[in-house]
């Protein structure tokens, strides 16, 4: 009986540190390091504007305003939805599918002024596998350059600068291609237009 006991008693101690650790300890630990080393990161990505949280830099929103550079299509809920972040699962022999991405490119075409000759980028015209890609390519920005500097009143080099200012190098300098945060790009063309 005494042994019995003794394990219980050793089985409840143990039982009891490991929870201290894995419960306590160590996500405190994790947290103090992402908060000191990776501040911004650690808590979304937030980007404010007058004092105000207006989204995160990580999750795209959808914005369909001839003034704004628009992200790419998402397919996540009714949209832009993070809450039901997704793709479509639609396969690549889905006519679905690709009548879909017919339909974008006619309308991107038509939206950005764009002959039949040139080429329409793919990100511009399907979904990312989230839903919520904050970033579309260069090519996709600058096939919007002439629709947002008509609306605006802006020049074309002031918007292509804007452009070249909010695209980000591949990741870890050899991973993806460059990119342009559509979010952080909309924002910069507001404050120069203000």
């Amino acid at each position: 009986m005494k042994n019995l006991m003794r394990e219980i008693r050793i089985g409840l101690i143990s039982t009891l540190m490991l929870a201290l650790i894995v419960c306590g300890i160590y996500p405190m630990l994790v947290w103090g390091i992402a908060q000191g080393l990776f501040h911004e990161k650690a808590n979304g990505s937030l980007i404010i504007h007058d004092h105000k949280i207006i989204g995160s830099s990580l999750i795209s929103q959808g914005f369909t305003g001839v003034q704004y550079f628009h992200p790419r299509p998402s397919a996540a809920g009714t949209g832009y939805d993070p809450m039901s972040s997704g793709g479509s699962n639609r396969g690549p022999l889905s006519k679905v599918l690709a009548d879909t991405i017919l339909h974008r490119v006619n309308e991107y075409r038509i939206e950005n002024n764009l002959p039949a000759s040139i080429p329409v980028p793919a990100d511009a015209v399907t979904a990312s596998a989230s839903g919520l890609d904050p970033h579309i390519s260069r090519a996709a920005a600058l096939y919007q350059v002439s629709r947002v500097v008509k609306s605006r009143g802006l020049s074309t080099a002031s918007v292509q600068v804007l452009i070249n200012d909010n695209t980000e190098g591949r990741q870890w300098g050899i991973f993806g291609e460059p990119r342009v945060n559509v979010l952080r790009l909309n924002i910069a063309l507001d404050k120069n237009t203000q």
